[in-house]
């Protein structure tokens, strides 16, 4: 009795192998586009952020404790004006608790608009038409002010300006992801950040499949938002916690002196360092410029090398190739992000002609 002898797999014909390698770059070229969807903020950027959330959460219990109002709360406030207003048609209220509510909202918008005016540019710019050091020493002035200032409703309103102008100076330059006087929006996005990686798992759980490209590229994209958030939401709780132990040791609205000194130190500094801040940053910006292109420039030479031994006729390379075609795809995604950030509009069009040389290559590779 004859056994059967085990028949070997058939090689891929050169079609098939091109169309799968045509399905791989496309999968990885939308990882690479989702990577680049989210750029974590620099770090000095993200402690910036947080050290004033910290400061945000400080002069909100110190207002809290001083006069029973809270000073970033407006949705709380503005959901205070309807009640007013019921409650004044009623005759149950009287016009001040009506115009309690309103000024703290107007006050939060003051400050808003005066950030919009002081610094209207949408990114981070370090040259001498956005203000920075001039919005942080007015939100120091702001919150000094309602250190004496007496009464109740004034100071509160101050503290509130300084809280709107704090916030619009940080999500308008770097992102809505950063909200430093608030935590409402932080802990919505952490719960459907979270929601999204865990649905993530749970899918491939249940089709018992691996994660691939994409699932990891939305993965890491979430999980840097998420180191963000969690920060920001951190940082206002210890803030808060001190503003209550500094209410303590300093009674009063005196306290509010801290996190006024905090914001206004680093206003000054900013203002007394700029040029010599903006060069050391655009130094860092610089030499991680030039790390990711020698990486890139690394990745095309071995892929060189690994498209002359495919023409030789080593089918097996493919595989390999296109690991070596998604490494290349990312470090030229990272050297377009980092032109932008040193170099601007003219290095963004270069790093544009990057990316088409790198979809042109990938072009190639599938034809072979």
């Amino acid at each position: 009795m004859t056994q059967a002898l085990p028949q070997e797999k058939a090689p891929l014909s050169p079609s098939r192998l091109s169309r799968q390698s045509s399905s791989t770059m496309r999968i990885r070229e939308k990882a690479a586009t989702i990577r680049k969807s989210f750029q974590r903020p620099k770090f000095w950027v993200t402690g910036f952020g947080w050290c004033l959330a910290a400061c945000a959460g400080a002069a909100n219990t110190i207002a809290f404790k001083c006069w029973m109002l809270y000073a970033s709360h407006v949705t709380g406030s503005t959901s205070n004006m309807a009640f007013r207003l019921e409650g004044y048609q009623q005759g149950e209220y009287g016009s001040e608790s009506l115009k309690e509510a309103c000024s703290l909202v107007f006050s939060f918008l003051a400050g808003a608009y005066a950030c919009g005016v002081l610094i209207d540019k949408n990114q981070v710019h370090f040259m001498g038409k956005a203000f920075y050091g001039l919005a942080l020493v007015l939100n120091s002035a702001l919150l000094i002010t309602a250190a004496f200032v007496p009464g109740r409703l004034v100071p509160a309103c101050f503290v509130s300006a300084a809280c709107g102008l704090q916030n619009a100076m940080c999500t308008s330059h770097f992102g809505a992801i950063i909200r430093t006087t608030h935590v409402t929006g932080t802990v919505t996005d952490i719960g459907s950040t979270m929601g999204r990686i865990s649905m993530i798992y749970l899918r491939k759980a249940c089709r018992c499949a691996p994660l691939n490209d994409i699932d990891r590229a939305e993965i890491g994209v979430d999980a840097r938002k998420l180191a963000v958030l969690a920060g920001l939401w951190s940082f206002y709780l210890i803030g808060g916690l001190i503003g209550i132990y500094m209410e303590n040791v300093i009674p009063g609205p005196r306290a509010l002196l801290v996190p006024a000194f905090v914001t206004g130190s680093v206003g000054l500094f900013y203002m007394a360092c700029r040029r010599l801040l903006k060069n050391y940053i655009k130094k860092l910006e610089q030499d991680r410029f030039t790390a990711d292109l020698q990486e890139a420039q690394q990745a095309l030479a071995h892929m060189g090398s690994r498209l002359h031994d495919l023409e030789a006729g080593e089918d097996k390379l493919v595989v390999e190739l296109d690991a070596e075609m998604g490494h290349m795809i990312e470090a030229l995604h990272e050297v377009e992000a980092d032109f932008d950030n040193v170099y601007g509009e003219s290095g963004r069009e270069f790093a544009r002609q990057g990316s088409k040389c790198s979809r042109a290559s990938s072009t190639a590779t599938s034809g072979v």
